[in-house]
């Protein structure tokens, strides 16, 4: 930038660098959804498209930010969690938080025909973000079982709303008399009144997606590929994290490990292959 006397004003600004040795966690999340999921008429109480769509548009950005160790994502919201040691942008956290929010953003934009080809796009939805700090790996722990735990007291709640007005013809309105109630309550009204045992939704629903990098083999195959991979499982209890050390531990990952392009994969030998932890490698 040529000097000039104007270049003062630059003493106005003001750096937000992240403090050290913490997990960074940056969250986005839809602005007024409700609105957007409306006038596109997403399917209630959950649409298999738009949750899938907002996974596509989370490994994108973790394709970008190669820091990014974990991601869990449910309704419209994500959480992107920074490694520890991450030095990308220096640690400014206002760089982070709106490099993630503008990238999901359009993500969700650039991918929408892949998932909802038969519906337009009527106008460009938005996504805000926060950003928060975690110095231990409890505290980041119990931050994803906050999340996780979240989505299943919201998820029972919809899926006892949505049955009421769609299946037993309610309004909206007299629906609302749900508030209040125990989960117990909700899974009575499920089972008695519409023959749905909630623990047979699908684990998308009532778990939210987990996505983790895992370097692959492939039958037919001679390379292992580097790949971002969805998982709907539990990540409150501790199998999980023994069964992905590699997460809490992480360093930097070797550059040899990065192609051009990282993959996404949606189909079921990924989730063959989490579930049972078969032919992974870890790669850190």
């Amino acid at each position: 930038m040529a000097k000039s006397k104007f270049e003062y004003v630059r003493t106005f600004e003001k750096e937000d660098v992240c403090l050290q040795n913490c997990w960074i966690v940056v969250r986005v999340d839809g602005k007024a959804f409700h609105k957007f999921t409306e006038i596109h008429e997403f399917e209630k109480p959950n649409d298999v498209r738009g949750l899938k769509l907002m996974s596509r548009s989370a490994a994108n950005v973790m394709c970008e930010f190669r820091d990014v160790v974990i991601a869990f994502g449910h309704s419209d919201e994500y959480s992107f969690v920074f490694r520890k040691d991450t030095s990308q942008y220096n640690r400014r956290g206002e760089k982070l938080m709106s490099l993630v929010s503008s990238l999901f953003s359009s993500s969700y934009v650039f991918y929408w025909n892949e998932y909802f080809n038969q519906k337009k796009l009527m106008y460009a939805p938005s996504f805000d973000a926060r950003i928060v700090l975690y110095p231990t790996d409890d505290n980041l722990r119990d931050y994803l079982s906050w999340r996780q735990a979240d989505v299943h007291v919201n998820n029972l709640y919809n899926t006892c709303f949505w049955a009421l007005v769609i299946k037993g013809g309610l309004t909206n309105s007299e629906a609302e008399t749900l508030r209040g109630t125990l989960a117990s309550q909700k899974n009575e009204i499920l089972f008695q009144e519409f023959k749905i045992n909630y623990n047979n939704e699908p684990e998308m629903f009532r778990k939210g997606t987990t996505l983790i990098r895992k370097l692959m083999n492939f039958p037919n195959q001679k390379e292992s590929r580097l790949v971002i991979c969805p998982y709907h499982g539990d990540i409150i209890k501790n199998k999980f994290w023994e069964q992905h050390t590699e997460i809490l531990s992480m360093k930097s990952v070797p550059s040899e490990m990065y192609k051009e392009d990282i993959e996404f994969y949606e189909g079921k030998i990924i989730f063959y292959y989490i579930n049972e932890i078969y032919k992974i490698k870890r790669y850190y």
